[in-house]
């Protein structure tokens, strides 16, 4: 009963300046067919003042599926090693076109994903950046790229999405020495789709002697796995009946669970019924799609014997014989420059079980809910034998989530209460590095008959988002880094569904903010628009 949708791509453009009643227009009374060109608050790259080189990607019009395909050619004038790379993307569309999802390989590794806006009558356009520095070991040598950005062009979906994609290499120089980063990044081997997972294989190298995963990972755009978080038990007879709201992905090494993470719950820019919820600014992180992160070094000492292993990625929670997850897996490994063979084992390993209730009401035709419950944790501690002696590392993570979805008859009206937390503690001799990950998405849809449109339905969204982040990283007493980061979300909007477009009359209000605060410094940036217009866009700090 509900008209969702799909999603795609971008990062931060920064827009310098304050608008106040005094240098802005008014906005109009409902969306007109041009909105601002879409942004975010948060920070551009910060990078370095030394002298830059940018190699092009991609360069293409997406109309429909087929893959872009180019050839990367590391810069002759920008010889690594590099200080920075940042991954800059532009795109453009117009006319009448659904969100989508796109995702670029390099050498086979994934290095990003994101989902497109969708577009005005007019046309937008909109940039997205993201730090890529840590794939600079696979930037050194030539490599294939592949960019997907599935896409429908007929007489109805008009937009062609314009891409263009550079990498900017920033040289060392005073104040820019060259980036720390993993010595290889690989992708996984022999890949093969089993249901929701994803199996490979990967042989490292034998003087390995740290190791960390990573997964880009969401729902599928389009079905009913793209809306996860609202899922219910098919006796309630609820439009996405895919059992139990919870998902995880576990990363396994050899069958044995090595990582559990939650994954981000993302919303694309036609999701939640309602697209003009997030024009101009989209929810957090529906630009630039992170990837979960696994520290596996406690293993690292098991796989450097030459030999594959397997490595198989599992999204708990997915119906049996269901698809509808996109995983995309990468090692990041160190290796000891001063041992051809490194060695080690696990020292300890406790990973408990999902702990999980749900309380379920309703039935066909009738109100409903789902009160959902979970927990799980995992500590596992290894070692590995180094030329510089026997390096132990322990990795601790605990992952929560509370969730109550309510729905009144006929999902007339849809309420979500929900808030993920993923909690990672890793030490390794006397540093601990800690990641404190907190998610929550608060608000309601509504669907119901318009009163002077017959078949017409007033769509109402009013929706709250945080994404927070903390991290800290300590050496013994000393504290090293200190980080806290908050992205919010704020709006409400409405249209009416089932009418030509020019009779959907939608309005909307929305108000997004990223802060930044710790020993990297102070950060405050916030976007408000009304019916697509910004209305003010203010720095603090």
């Amino acid at each position: 009963m509900r008209a969702r949708s799909v999603a795609l791509v971008s990062l931060s453009v920064l827009f310098l300046g304050i608008l106040t009643p005094a240098t802005a227009a008014p906005p109009p009374p409902e969306f007109g067919s041009d909105y601002s060109d879409p942004r975010t608050p948060a920070p551009p790259v910060a990078v370095p003042h030394t002298r830059h080189c940018s190699v092009e990607i991609v360069r293409n019009g997406f109309k429909n599926f087929d893959p872009y395909t180019s050839t990367y050619t590391p810069p002759t004038a920008c010889r690594g090693a590099w200080s920075k790379v940042v991954l800059r993307m532009q795109g453009s569309v117009k006319g009448v076109q659904y969100d989508r999802l796109g995702h670029i390989t390099i050498g086979g590794v994934g290095v990003f994903r994101t989902s497109t806006p969708e577009p005005s009558t007019d046309g937008i356009s909109w940039q997205v950046e993201k730090d890529v520095t840590s794939y600079s070991p696979l930037l050194r040598s030539t490599q294939p790229v592949v960019m997907e950005l599935g896409n429908v062009v007929d007489q109805t979906y008009t937009g062609v999405l314009d891409i263009v994609v550079t990498l900017d290499f920033y040289t060392t120089g005073h104040g820019a020495p060259a980036a720390r980063t993993a010595n290889a990044v690989l992708p996984l081997q022999d890949q093969r789709r089993e249901d929701s997972d994803l199996v490979g294989t990967a042989t490292l190298p034998r003087n390995t002697s740290r190791l960390l995963g990573e997964v880009y990972v969401t729902g599928s755009g389009g079905g009913c796995e793209e809306f996860w978080d609202t899922s219910a038990p098919v006796e309630t007879g609820y439009s996405c009946p895919d059992g139990s709201p919870y998902r995880e992905v576990e990363v396994q090494i050899d069958g044995k669970t090595a990582g559990i993470a939650l994954p981000y719950p993302y919303i694309y820019t036609g999701g939640w019924s309602n697209p003009y919820a997030w024009r101009p600014s989209p929810a957090p992180r529906a630009f630039d799609i992170r990837p979960l992160t696994y520290d596996l070094t406690p293993f690292a000492g098991l796989v450097s014997d030459g030999k594959p292993h397997e490595f198989r990625v599992h999204v708990i929670g997915v119906p049996a014989g269901q698809s509808g997850w996109f995983t995309v897996p990468n090692l990041h490994v160190w290796t000891d420059a001063h041992s051809k063979q490194t060695t080690g084992k696990l020292t300890s390993y406790a990973v408990s079980p999902l702990a999980k209730t749900d309380n379920v009401t309703g039935e066909p035709n009738a109100a409903g809910s789902v009160d959902m419950k979970a927990s799980r944790s995992l500590k596992i501690s290894g070692y590995v034998d180094t030329s510089a002696g026997r390096v132990r590392t322990t990795v601790e993570r605990s992952i929560t989530n509370d969730s109550l979805h309510v729905w009144a008859a006929g999902e007339s009206r849809d309420t979500l209460d929900a808030s993920w937390r993923d909690v990672s503690t890793v030490t390794t001799g006397a540093r601990v590095d800690r990641t404190d990950l907190t998610y929550s998405k608060n608000g309601y849809i509504s669907f119901l008959p318009n009163a002077t449109i017959p078949g017409g339905y007033d769509v109402i969204t009013d929706l709250d988002l945080a994404d927070r982040s903390h991290t800290t990283s300590r050496l013994g007493p000393l504290t090293l880094a200190d980080r806290r980061t908050e992205e919010t979300y704020d709006g409400r909007a409405a249209w009416i569904y089932n009418v030509p477009r020019d009779q959907r009359h939608a309005t909307g209000t929305q108000t997004v903010r990223y802060r930044i605060t710790g020993t990297d410094g102070c950060y405050d940036h916030t976007l408000s628009a009304v019916n697509g217009i910004y209305t003010k866009d203010f720095y603090g700090c």
